[in-house]
């Protein structure tokens, strides 16, 4: 069974598997799986699968070149769901 995760023209994927995005940063899939299922990781589930988008593995990799420091992916999670939150509650985008 093959899994199509390229995009829609063929180029850089949409997003990954949960083991190629520990390829990518070198780290443990369990790694991965744990953060996922603490909600300190973005993803998304699919029954039972986990793919992880691209687009988020790139800006965590752009934020720590353009920072210079580490980037703390449960700290980004937690300002995103802030945001999120805050955008309900005052009906906008924030």
């Amino acid at each position: 069974m093959t899994t199509d995760t390229t995009g829609a023209g063929g180029g850089a994927p949409t997003f990954y598997t949960v083991r190629e995005a520990a390829r990518i940063l070198r780290v443990d899939p369990a790694t991965i799986y744990r953060a996922i299922r603490e909600n300190a990781f973005p993803a998304v589930r699919v029954r039972t699968r986990y793919i992880v988008p691209a687009a988020a593995v790139e800006r965590m990799a752009a934020e720590a070149a353009a920072s210079g420091s580490c980037v703390d992916v449960g700290r980004m999670t937690v300002h995103r769901r802030l945001s999120d939150g805050l955008a309900r509650v005052i009906g906008g985008a924030v």
